[in-house]
C-alpha cells in the first residue's frame, strides 16, 4: 500500500482592486448575473462569467426549478452557453460569485462538485488551462490556474473505453 498525497495551490486576492482590469469586468459580469438569478427556494444567489480567447464574456446565473433536481447552477450555464454560442472559442478564465438574499458573504464560494466536473471537461476539450476565480460578495477572492486544483481526479469517459 503507498499513499498518495495531493496538494493544490490558489492565489488569494484580498480585494477586487487586486485583480487585473480585464478579471475585474470579468467579476463585473458575474455579478450582474448574479443578481439576475432565479432562486425562489434557496434564496442563494450565484452567477458566473465565461471569458473568451476572443474577449468576449459569457454569463450565467442559477437556475431553480419546483422539481428540484432540474435546476442548474451558474457555472454549468455559463459555460455551456459559452459553448453553445462559440464552440470553437477558448475559455480562458470563470468568474464565480455568490450572496444569499438576506446577506453578503464574505467567504470565497466554491464550485460544487457537478460543476467542477463539467469545468474538468472544458479544460481537457479545449486542450487548455481554465482559470478559476471564485469569491462570496465581498471580501477575498481564490483564483486556481487550472480546474485540476479544484478537482484533481476528474471523471473521464474515454477512461472507460
Amino acid at each position: 500500500m503507498k499513499k498518495i498525497d495531493i496538494t493544490t495551490t490558489f492565489t488569494e486576492y484580498e480585494n477586487v482592486t487586486e485583480l487585473s482590469e480585464n478579471i475585474q469586468e470579468l467579476l463585473a459580469a458575474a455579478e450582474e448575473a448574479r443578481e439576475k438569478a432565479y432562486a425562489p427556494y434557496s434564496h442563494f444567489k450565484v452567477g458566473a462569467a465565461v471569458l473568451l480567447a476572443n474577449g468576449e464574456i459569457v454569463t450565467g446565473n442559477n437556475q431553480e426549478n419546483g422539481a428540484f433536481p432540474s435546476g442548474l447552477c451558474a457555472e454549468r450555464v455559463a459555460l455551456f452557453a459559452a459553448g453553445a454560442a462559440h464552440p470553437a472559442v477558448e475559455a480562458e478564465a470563470l468568474f464565480i460569485t455568490a450572496r444569499a438574499v438576506d446577506h453578503d458573504l464574505e467567504e470565497p464560494v466554491a464550485p460544487c462538485g457537478a460543476c467542477r466536473q463539467v469545468m474538468a471537461e472544458t479544460e481537457r476539450n479545449q486542450r487548455a488551462k481554465l482559470r478559476v476565480y471564485f469569491m462570496g460578495t465581498t471580501g477575498r477572492i481564490l483564483a486556481a490556474d487550472s480546474v485540476e486544483a479544484l478537482l484533481p481526479y476528474a471523471f473521464r469517459f474515454r477512461d472507460w473505453e
